[in-house]
């Protein structure tokens, strides 16, 4: 009924691509956090693996656990964990990111009670995203922790909060140069040497002077840059597809959903489609804000977004019931669909529910 087709041979050629931006001895951090963002976290996981990324990266402790459980065995950064995930993090040998006072001494606190030492972590500092990671203030506190034996200290890293956009580089500036400093305090101090990475998949694409040791890529291996000069060269890797259930008739004045969210301006052929904002489309896709894509020609969603079902506008269009619907796909793709209705990619893909099938293309 509803399946996101997701085709592993593109992943490959936008790993391919990014790998050719980058200098070949720059780590790449494949990021699979929010199940490769509404993907196949494993089956991602594996394929990345296979071809070669560094690192791989997910949000919480959850995360990794079902990697491993999943048969990987390169290793995982652990972006956000949190205080009660710290022991699956030990158990799954997953890699945390200390971004706080109090995360770093639970953590050191608990590698001291099974005398476990030179655990590998990284340091995240927050540069001006100001969502986590410590202070640069902080830094020579950060620094003296690295005296204990517990840690080693893999990676030192921070976040661009505008890596995507051209009309902030005075933001991007500051960030950069606060890193900068941060880099030669720790690289200036003989109790760690670890790598440094700033930039994820925009910021890769614009920023390739500020690479360092490591780069982060999401959004991107799905064949988004958020820039659209750019994702001409990339392939987006999913692609929804849906069925019409039923085709019927509205005369002119006639509402369509609920709420009457739609009123016919004339006579009019409605298509519904079993998919909704459970499946991942939410109501701000409605009303003719979106269109899906029925035998290679464009429909609009009318009405609001139910829960399982959307209608359409198909006046004009030869159809029938069980005839595949592409909410996105060839004709366009998910960052396209999102724009329609004012949101991104990244929470298309990410949202898109459980009870729609997931096929792997390799």
């Amino acid at each position: 009924m509803n399946k996101l087709h997701l085709h592993l041979a593109n992943l490959d050629h936008n790993f391919g691509l990014i790998r050719k931006q980058l200098s070949s001895n720059t780590a790449i951090f494949g990021v699979v956090k929010a199940w490769a963002y509404g993907s196949d976290m494993i089956k991602i996981a594996k394929r990345l693996e296979q071809i070669g990324v560094d690192y791989l990266a997910v949000a919480y402790a959850e995360e990794g656990k079902i990697l491993r459980e999943g048969g990987i065995n390169i290793p995982i950064l652990v972006f956000y964990p949190q205080i009660k995930g710290l022991q699956a993090i030990i158990d799954y040998k997953l890699e945390p990111s200390l971004y706080s006072t109090l995360l770093l001494e639970k953590f050191r606190c608990l590698l001291k009670q099974k005398k476990s030492k030179h655990y590998p972590v990284h340091i995240k500092y927050n540069t001006g995203l100001n969502r986590v990671g410590f202070n640069p203030n902080q830094a020579n506190w950060v620094l003296e922790q690295f005296k204990e034996e517990e840690f080693d200290l893999k990676t030192v890293y921070s976040h661009l909060a505008t890596s995507e956009s051209s009309e902030n580089k005075t933001n991007n500036s500051k960030q950069i140069k606060t890193f900068l400093a941060l880099k030669k305090q720790h690289e200036d101090n003989a109790n760690s040497n670890p790598k440094f990475h700033l930039l994820n998949s925009s910021g890769i694409f614009k920023n390739t002077k500020y690479e360092f040791d490591a780069v982060r890529c999401g959004i991107a291996l799905h064949g988004f840059s958020n820039y659209p000069h750019l994702d001409q060269k990339l392939k987006p890797l999913a692609s929804l597809h849906t069925i019409i259930s039923q085709i019927h008739m509205v005369k002119k004045g006639d509402n369509v959903g609920y709420d009457l969210g739609w009123k016919a301006s004339k006579d009019s052929i409605i298509a519904t489609l079993p998919i909704g904002h459970a499946d991942g489309i939410g109501r701000h896709f409605g009303n003719e804000k979106a269109w899906v894509s029925v035998n290679g020609i464009s429909a609009p969603i009318v009405g609001n977004v139910c829960m399982d079902m959307i209608m359409i506008d198909v006046s004009g269009i030869s159809c029938k019931e069980e005839d595949i619907v592409v909410v996105f796909g060839p004709d366009q793709n998910a960052s396209e669909f999102a724009i329609s209705a004012g949101t991104i990619s990244y929470e298309v893909l990410s949202g898109i529910g459980p009870r729609v099938k997931r096929i792997i293309h390799s």
